[in-house]
């Protein structure tokens, strides 16, 4: 495995850059590594349960290092973190036996669709400086529902979890850095699944230069995100949801 890596150098670099980009805006804004990695990897031909595993393994260093960062940044909220890190993980689990064993894409374009929907409403929120700050109510439920999506769909904890967290009212550089860290607990318990299921095979070279640039970007996006205006912060997110969102509806309905 490790021959046939180095012997595509310039795949390896490519990957790290595309790596790196997805984990800087992840880390900062609290999704789209995921999104952006399985797409990549899925329009090259990979098949999804692989493309998935593959990016999961890569997440699996990614978000150590984005957690550790978020948590010296003192961007975490433990209460909110406990709440999330329990049923996401058990969501994952099912969602990755859910993929291995049958097609789980007839539900993406709703899954899409409403992302879309809260892209749009956060960047109204955003730009219009219209985000009042409050205790989230449903959370465990959201981290159940984020966890099997995000196996089933190779991706998608931050898009529906952080996006969520943010229309009920949380802080948003506390909901950014608590949605990294518990994707760390999320995204080992997901790996540990697929490679049960299918083995070590998914962990190519394009899993190693998303790994090598993702871990490398991971610090940058804590940074980010301490430092950026709430408001901004907000916008950001909503701009992006609904570009990733609106572009996976695309593909997904194509």
């Amino acid at each position: 495995m490790l021959q046939h890596i180095l012997a595509d150098p310039q795949a390896l670099l490519i990957f790290a850059l595309i790596g790196f980009s997805a984990q800087l805006v992840d880390g900062a804004l609290g999704m789209a590594f995921g999104q952006i990695s399985s797409t990549i990897l899925i329009s090259i031909g990979v098949p999804p349960a692989a493309a998935s595993a593959g990016v999961h393994t890569a997440e699996t260093f990614t978000t150590a290092v984005s957690a550790i960062s978020h948590v010296a940044h003192r961007n975490v909220d433990w209460s909110l973190f406990t709440r999330l890190a329990i049923p996401g993980v058990i969501g994952g689990v099912i969602g990755a036996y859910v993929l291995t064993a049958v097609d789980a894409s007839a539900a993406k374009p709703f899954v899409l669709a409403y992302l879309t929907s809260l892209g749009l409403y956060l960047f109204y929120r955003g730009i219009m400086h219209r985000h009042t700050e409050r205790t989230p109510k449903v959370v465990s439920p959201l981290g159940f529902i984020g966890g099997f999506l995000d196996a089933a769909g190779g991706g998608g904890w931050g898009g529906i979890v952080t996006s969520n967290l943010l229309v009920q009212g949380s802080n948003p550089r506390k909901t950014i850095g608590t949605v990294n860290t518990a994707e760390f607990f999320l995204t080992v318990t997901i790996s540990a699944t697929f490679i049960a299921t299918l083995g070590v095979k998914a962990f190519t070279v394009a899993t190693t230069g998303l790994l090598l640039g993702g871990v490398l970007a991971a610090p940058f996006g804590a940074w980010v995100a301490k430092r950026v205006n709430p408001d901004l912060l907000l916008t950001f997110v909503g701009a992006l949801l609904t570009t990733v969102s609106l572009y996976g509806l695309y593909r997904a309905l194509m």
